[in-house]
This record gives structure tokens, sequence and C-alpha cells, in this order.
């Protein structure tokens, strides 16, 4: 996914339309612009480049603002709670901390693709929505916010996070799981503002592809719907394990989904039935698209986080005013049991990987164990001991940053650690002199992440649909075979085909390989 999007990107800012994308010199339209747009925008600032941190940096910035926006959404539906009175806004910065350090949050915050737009613009599209249903006034201003992000929404990602996160919050927010529903019904025409505002704003581009390549809009859009049916399908109980993508919270997400312990003791610190039937009816409505990917389980993580921050608020509250109950107690030693078994699991996982730089030899493997160690003295003696949750959740934090310090910079040595010696890649091989300053074709279609490897437009020579470019001579074609054989024969009696260098697929020569060569006039 990331190699498409950056494909794209380099074509629009090498001279290609923004309107109208292409990848690899062909008609990108099976995903909206914005991403794109977002990518292309930064190497126009600092020029092309192929530096991924860059590439990423936009991914990273929408990732934060989901946080913000959804801190703001928390702050709307938890104001006016018994708890709040006491500590007002503790509720919403606890659930953004929780959002942001829960794993699905930062394993997508972290690729350039286009979930995290879709997701991040409904969240704030969410927020604002809510604001203007429980503002006082008319509250045209938060609703036309809401209906901009709803659009931004759409032009990231088609309407793929409104029906599985705006449907299902918006549906529960209107039913009897929601104590302040009656301000819907005062802000009717708030919400029309919203929806021509977003219908306005995301059917824009559509429109405008509709209108210029309209053959090619209608093919590629029965092409996606018919993926939705035949492409990574997945049982429906294939999202079941959401909660375990909370990372560090898993086991305050598991406690609050267990209704009978968790609604009396939530409710005063957050919506809880309004909460638990998102979180439900999203799973739901998720589960019924027969296509799934782990990365979809997005609109999943806010009432999520929700949830499980309406838990770590009760167990504060408990165990300070000293009415925890035994499952209470239970229950965060239990959590303390996990995060010991974790700062263990850690140094071993890093001894055991045998990767350059992270052995036991290593400073990085010294000070990850040392800091490990602490972190589980600390939490077994303020968590499991002296019974004080703010400890573990102040622990579940800090090892959050810890293992992204230690383990994200071993994730590109833990892919190379089966590469076989010596091959070469077409990221070495495109610099031959050979080849440069020519126009570039593949004689077959070339996968996307070789695209973005060649660091050009290679598009494919259709034969014998496509003439033979004779005004293009020399030129080099990248090919699966060694010999041009798909060549008419009359071609080849007019072309000299010099083989010139090949590179490999993969990581391992089982992989695949591909061969260079370089056509001119006999």
């Amino acid at each position: 996914m990331e190699s498409r999007n950056f494909v794209a990107a380099r074509e629009m800012v090498a001279g290609g339309s923004w309107l109208i994308p292409t990848m690899n010199q062909e008609l990108r339209l099976a995903k909206p612009p914005l991403p794109t747009w977002a990518v292309a925008a930064v190497q126009e600032v600092v020029g092309p480049t192929e530096n991924l941190a860059l590439l990423r940096l936009p991914a990273a910035i929408i990732a934060t603002l989901l946080v913000l926006f959804f801190w703001g959404l928390v702050r709307e539906l938890t104001a006016g709670r018994p708890a709040e009175r006491a500590d007002p806004g503790r509720t919403a910065w606890l659930s953004a901390l929780v959002l942001a350090s829960s794993l699905l949050i930062i394993t997508t915050g972290r690729e350039g693709q286009w979930d995290i737009f879709a997701n991040s613009f409904l969240v704030g599209a969410l927020w604002l929505l809510v604001r203007g249903w429980r503002s006082t006034g008319a509250g045209y201003a938060s609703f036309a916010g809401a209906g901009l992000l709803l659009g931004l929404s759409i032009l990231s990602k088609g309407p793929v996070a409104l029906y599985g996160g705006l449907l299902p919050f918006v549906g529960c927010y209107a039913s009897r799981l929601n104590e302040a529903r009656a301000g819907m019904r005062t802000h009717g025409r708030g919400a029309l503002l919203a929806a021509v505002v977003a219908l306005g704003v995301g059917c824009a581009w559509p429109l405008y592809i509709l209108y210029h390549v309209q053959p090619a809009a209608l093919a590629v859009a029965q092409t996606e719907v018919t993926a939705w049916r035949e492409r990574h399908v997945q049982p429906p109980w294939y999202y079941w394990n959401f909660f375990v993508f909370s990372g560090v919270w898993v086991v305050a997400a598991l406690a609050s989904l267990a209704v009978p312990y968790a609604r009396r003791r939530l409710t005063p610190f957050l919506p809880y039935a309004l909460a638990l039937g998102w979180l439900l009816s999203s799973l739901v409505l998720l589960s019924l698209v027969p296509e799934k990917k782990e990365r979809y389980m997005l609109p999943l993580l806010p009432p999520l986080a929700l949830l499980a921050t309406g838990i770590l608020r009760y167990w504060e509250t408990a165990f300070a005013q000293q009415q925890a109950t035994r499952t209470d107690r239970r229950l965060l030693r239990f959590w303390v049991g996990v995060f010991t078994l974790v700062c263990v699991a850690a140094p071993v996982a890093m001894a055991l990987a045998k990767l350059p730089g992270f052995g036991p030899a290593t400073l990085r493997f010294s000070i990850g164990t040392v800091l490990c160690g602490l972190l589980a003295v600390l939490v077994v003696r303020g968590g499991g001991q002296q019974l004080r949750p703010p400890v573990v959740v102040g622990g579940s934090l800090t090892l959050v940053a810890l293992l992204i310090t230690l383990l994200l910079p071993a994730y590109p040595l833990w892919e190379a650690r089966r590469e076989e010696a010596g091959l070469h890649h077409l990221r070495h091989v495109r610099q031959l002199p050979a080849i440069a300053g020519m126009p570039w074709y593949s004689m077959q279609e070339m996968h996307v992440k070789q695209v973005w490897a060649a660091g050009q437009a290679v598009p494919l020579w259709r034969i014998p649909t496509d003439s033979l470019p004779l005004e293009r001579l020399p030129f080099a074609t990248f090919s699966d075979r060694r010999s041009l054989s798909e060549l008419p024969a009359r071609w080849q009696q007019q072309l000299q085909i010099d083989l010139i260098d090949s590179f490999y697929l993969g990581r391992e020569r089982k992989d695949g390989k591909w061969y260079i060569s370089v056509v001119k006039h006999r």
C-alpha cells in the first residue's frame, strides 16, 4: 500500500496530474487522492526523495491529529459525568494517551497508507458533530467543520470509514443508549449542513473523475465492489481478537467488555452503554464485509480506548477511596503479572532474535534489560503490592515508549534476517550507465514495489497491442525472461537486443529474477 501511494505521489511531482493520478503511468483511481497529495506536498517542499521517514511524515501528523480529535470527542462525551466534577478533563486526556499507545495506532500511524487519514478525519468529524448537538445555540460552525472533516475522510478512502465508524456511532447516539440524544432533534438544520458540506467536499473528486475518465472510473468502481466480496476474504469472526490490538491495555479492555462487571463501575466516568454499543455495532458491520484486514479494525480502537480508560479511571478512584472489591484487586494483580511477563519477554526476545546490534553483548541490550527490570520492579511493588493503579498506568506508558525505542530500529533487521548475500536488486542496478537516460519499459506487469525501487516509471509495453516505439530507441526493457521472445518476428529483424544485467525480486533467490536488456537498431 505504501508503494502505491509513494509511486503515485512521485509521478504527481514529476509533472503528472494531481487530479487524475497515475501509478506507473497507468490511471490510479482505486483510492481517493488526499493521502497521495499529502506525500506529494512533502516532496514539493523537500524535493524528490526516497527517505521513508519524510514520506511517512504526513501519516504521522494525521495519527497525531487522530489522538487530538479523540481527546476533544471524549471531553464532549464525558462532560457532566459525576466523576468529571472532581477531576475535570482527566478521562479525556487519559483516553488520548491510551489511544496513542495502542498497538494498532502505533503500527498504522507509521505507514504511509490511506486508513489512518480516513479514520482520523472521521473521529474529528464525530467530535464536532457531538459538540454541535450539545451546543445551546445553532452550532453551525461545528456542523460545518464536521462536514468538512467528513468530506476529507471520503477523499482519503471513500465511504469505508463512514460505514465502519460514522454509521454505528450516529446510530447509537440517536438511540436510547445515549442519555443526551434529545439535542439531536433541535439541531436538524446543523446536521443537514454537515451532510451537504461532506457530500460537496467528498464527492468533488469522484465527480471530476467521472466527468473526465468515466469508462475507466466505472470499471475501477466495479472492481473495488467485487474486491469487497472476493479479495482477502476472511470468516466473520476474523475481528474477534480486536482487543489484542490495544496492546498494553488489553487487560483493561477485556475488563471493560465484561458488562456485568463494568457497567455499574464505568457509568460515573463515561456513557458506558453508548461506548459499548458504538464498539459492538462497528464490529458487527465490519464483520459483515467478506474482505478483512487487520488495519480495517481502526474504527474499533477509539471506542475500545474509551472503554479501557473507563476501567482505569474506576480503578484509580476505587483503590484511592478504599472501595475496591476482591475482583478489582485480582484484575489489577493480573495486569501487573502480564506487565511483568512483557518486561521479561522483551530482553529474551532480543537475545533469541540474534540481530546485529541487539545481542546480549550490545549496549542497547544492556540498557533495555536494565530498564525493563526496573519497570517490572516498580510496577510489581507499586501496583501488585501497594495496589496503586496509577503506577501501572505510568509503567505501561513508559514500557510502550521503551519498546518503540528498542524494537522499531530492529524491524528492518528482522525483515532482512533471511536475506541471501550477494543478491543484486533493482535499487542497485538502476544506476547502470548502459541504461542511464533511456526510456524504460516492462514486458510483464511489474509489481509496484519494484516500480518504487526503480526510481521512475517503468510502463508496461503491451505486445502486440502497443506499436514499436521506434522514435524512442534505444530503450531498456525489464522482463522475467532472458530473451524477448514475445516480440513479433518482423520486429526482431529490425532490432538488436543486448542483455545487460539482472536483479532479484526479493531477499532470496527463490523469490524470482528479472532481466534488463537494451533494445536498439541493428
